[in-house]
């Protein structure tokens, strides 16, 4: 029994000292195979984290940039809204010197007149009436002519303000579009979707820098289609 014992154990024994000493050991084919299998399987899933990376910044991006430019375009439109206010009121007060003037030219010419057939004592005061209306006249026409300098001068200022208002009009638009696309790429994991957006992306930056900044850059065309 004893020797059965020893030969049983010897294998192991055996088995266990090749290994102590380093000796190489075989790869199993399965294992490798499925390692690989695995490496295959995770590199797609890191190429949609990174492109679901870059669409989470570019939208956080835009939404800033959204907002600052939403700021500056309130101001605009209140801005527009006083200057359109102020034309108005302008206008207005131009036609009511206008009145004036036209009543105050009548009434001169009436006393004159008056004044050709009137005694020559009376010739004296007639001349002072009509020199009183039509210094009225002189007077209003004077100011009407300055609150038609003031109108037209509301009238360009409202016209600024509309253009820099459409240059952020067409940047919402544009920055929408992107950011509607943007969501479609995280849905699809499309990369090609992802380079599509930037067009609408880099279009509505820069007419919302223009807006921002004051640049002469207002494509009239797409202006015209939208509104």
């Amino acid at each position: 029994m004893t020797r059965v014992y020893r030969h049983r154990v010897r294998p192991a024994v055996s088995q266990a000292l090749s290994e102590y000493s380093g000796e190489p050991m075989d790869i199993d084919p399965m294992e490798s195979a499925t390692g690989a299998a695995e490496d295959a399987s995770a590199a797609p899933d890191r190429l949609r984290a990174r492109l679901n990376t870059r669409v989470a910044l570019t939208v956080a991006l835009l939404a800033t940039f959204l907002g600052v430019c939403k700021v500056k375009d309130d101001n605009i439109v209140q801005a527009m809204q006083q200057a359109q206010a102020d034309r108005l009121d302008h206008w207005n007060f131009y036609q009511a010197r206008n009145i004036r003037q036209e009543v105050a030219a009548a009434a001169a010419t009436q006393l004159k007149l008056a004044a050709a057939g009137a005694p020559s004592t009376q010739q004296e005061g007639y001349r002072a009436a009509i020199a009183s209306y039509e210094a009225i006249a002189i007077e209003q026409a004077k100011k009407k002519e300055e609150l038609r300098l003031q109108a037209e001068q509301d009238q360009r200022t409202y016209d600024a303000l509309n253009y820099r208002d459409d240059q952020f009009d067409l940047s919402d638009t544009l920055i929408a579009l992107a950011i509607s696309l943007l969501a479609l790429t995280a849905l699809t994991h499309k990369p090609w979707l992802y380079n599509v957006t930037l067009v609408g992306t880099v279009g509505g930056v820069v007419m919302g820098l223009a807006g921002l900044l004051g640049w002469h850059l207002h494509p009239d065309a797409i202006s015209r289609a939208l509104s």
